[in-house]
């Protein structure tokens, strides 16, 4: 049982979850493990060498899931951890990561993921992350993500990563290399006020034949906050990718989207597209004559955009 509430409000935030979970879980607080389950399919074991842990899904696993949140509550914490996660052929697996963090001091608490992701072939994998900061206190609320994503033949992964709100600072790092009919969905959602700082880099190598990938990043940028996306996807096969950026900015915040495209074999097929733009005048016009005052109408507005 989860007691605490700060903990059940960030683990609420960043995983849904209200209690333990069922099926195979591991939560990490301040750095040390909270609590663990493996199932017959789904083994977590933790590292030997480093701190994180090893999530190894068996082969032919499916309609299985498992939570891996984590959260911070204390003031001047600097967590790093290594996942690992080996997702065996044909499996079809859940994964529900995210980070909460609560800061009520003065000094910065920071976490710091590495995923790799090793998935086989004609496996499907859905990843969740949800990123999410709060605390009265002056400290900042940093969290930095690295991403590495390795794509046997035929295997599908779609990822969404989101920031909730709350985030002082984030470096988002992803690479991924796509085999042989693999198919990669990577989708931003993203938001950013105060004066926040939030940057994503990410390389998608699509190196076999008839591999394809779909980037889409969201964004809303209010205050003083300055977001940098800069995704790149390179094609060295035969293979399709598309790439879309879209932001709203608001008040003086300030917005770079560079997206890029590589193509290194003549079969290559990639797009990419971006626009940065206040909201829609006639949108909001639109809401406030059913009642609504211009902050509320804005409200509603970025929760579709980001939805």
């Amino acid at each position: 049982m989860i007691e605490n509430k700060i903990d059940k409000d960030l683990l609420t935030a960043v995983a849904d979850l209200h209690d333990v979970p069922m099926g195979a879980y591991n939560i990490r607080k301040n750095g040390e493990g909270m609590a663990r389950n493996s199932t017959k399919n789904i083994i977590i074991e933790p590292k030997k060498d480093k701190p994180g842990i090893d999530i190894i899904v068996k082969p032919g696993t499916k309609n299985e899931s498992v939570h891996i949140p984590v959260i911070v509550t204390a003031s001047g914490v600097k967590d790093l951890t290594y996942n690992d996660f080996y997702i065996g052929e044909d499996a079809d697996v859940l994964i529900v990561a995210g980070c909460g963090i609560h800061n009520s001091g003065s000094e910065q608490s920071e976490h710091d993921g590495i995923h790799s992701f090793h998935i086989g072939k004609n496996a499907k994998v859905k990843y969740v992350e949800k990123h999410y900061g709060d605390g009265e206190g002056t400290g900042e609320r940093v969290l930095n993500p690295t991403t590495e994503i390795e794509m046997d033949e035929n295997s599908f992964c779609e990822m969404e990563m989101i920031q909730i709100k709350g985030v002082d600072s984030t470096l988002r790092e992803t690479t991924a290399h796509l085999k042989a009919g693999a198919k990669l969905m990577m989708i931003e959602k993203l938001m950013t006020h105060g004066k926040q700082v939030a940057r994503s880099n990410m390389e998608i190598n699509l190196d076999g034949k008839d591999a394809s990938t779909q980037i889409i990043s969201r964004s809303v940028a209010k205050d003083e906050s300055e977001q940098v996306f800069y995704p790149r996807a390179v094609g060295n096969a035969p293979c399709r990718a598309h790439v879309q950026c879209d932001s709203i900015i608001m008040d003086n915040a300030k917005v770079r989207s560079i997206p890029e495209i590589a193509a290194n074999h003549n079969e290559a097929q990639i797009v990419h597209e971006a626009a940065i733009g206040r909201i829609n005048n006639d949108q909001l016009i639109k809401l406030q004559t059913f009642g609504m005052s211009e902050e509320e109408a804005e409200e509603i507005i970025i929760k579709g955009f980001l939805k």
